[in-house]
């Protein structure tokens, strides 16, 4: 008997902002991400150059450019919200998306783990788009899932859209994990003390202004205390970090470290710019 506690996502409020594509696959505020070929594309190389580290309650962690948390002390990869088989779950109502997400999303993923030393992943939650996604993967992409889950010590954090992670394709399933200085869980708790708190859900993403135009990429939020990662699923979208679902559990003073082609760029909350601003 499954003896978990279930997580609650009651504050619907924040959830319309966040996640609800049940009128629209992008509403306001909350556009695509990614798309599978750019995904791929921004993950081709091996070596990428060192970035500035997020320091959460003590533990240091690296990000990678292509959206996942690397925590070297205990080789652990972190990816919030893949999202597998979105694609489909929109074909299935209507609207035609090229169904090649969850291919890319995993190809992604594979590339993180190939130019870090991992022995644990830990999956935030919504990994999966909806409670039948599991069913609609090709016969690949499970195999691909299968081998990396018994490679590797693989957790599975259950989310919103997947409250129940499939067992079959192995892993173990957890509604949070505590691991030394920090706790993984998918959603960030209300305003408050959350030491060591790693989550995701919110798919943050910030805007700066530079002389020429304005630039608006996926991002990891940090006030030292918890943080929050963005989005790794090919066909996922976007909350500004200034709106106050995100910016209303930091401390006012949080950084963003926004994934560039090239480089992960640390930014003060005080350089930001909402999306709407021209």
């Amino acid at each position: 008997m499954d003896t978990r506690v279930k997580p609650k996502y009651d504050n619907e409020k924040k959830k319309a902002r966040v996640d609800d594509d049940s009128l629209c696959p992008f509403p306001e505020r909350y556009h695509m991400t990614a798309t599978p070929k750019n995904v791929a594309n921004a993950t081709q190389q091996q070596s990428v150059a060192p970035a500035t580290p997020l320091v959460v309650n003590g533990a240091t962690l690296r990000p990678d450019p292509a959206g996942a948390l690397i925590w070297p002390d205990r080789r652990i990869a972190i990816f919030a919200d893949l999202h597998l088989e979105k694609g489909s779950s929109f074909t299935r109502r209507g609207l035609l998306l090229p169904p090649y997400d969850s291919r890319a999303t995993l190809a992604a993923l594979e590339t993180v783990l190939a130019r870090h030393e991992v022995e644990h992943v830990i999956c935030l939650g919504d990994s999966f788009h909806d409670t039948e996604a599991a069913a609609r993967l090709s016969d690949a992409e499970v195999a691909t899932i299968r081998r990396l889950t018994s490679t590797h010590r693989w957790t599975w954090i259950a989310g919103n859209h997947d409250p129940d992670p499939p067992a079959i394709l192995g892993g173990a399933i957890a509604d949070d994990l505590t691991l030394g200085p920090l706790v993984f869980r998918h959603q960030a708790l209300a305003p408050g003390p959350a030491p060591g708190e790693i989550s995701g859900h919110f798919h943050p993403k910030a805007t700066v202004a530079t002389r020429l135009r304005r630039q608006t990429a996926r991002c990891f939020v940090t006030d030292g205390s918890r943080a929050i990662l963005p989005s790794f699923g090919a066909y996922t979208g976007g909350l500004d970090v200034l709106d106050s679902a995100v910016a209303g559990l930091f401390r006012r003073a949080f950084t963003v470290h926004m994934l560039g082609r090239e480089k992960i760029h640390v930014m003060p909350r005080r350089k930001l710019i909402p999306w709407g601003r021209r």
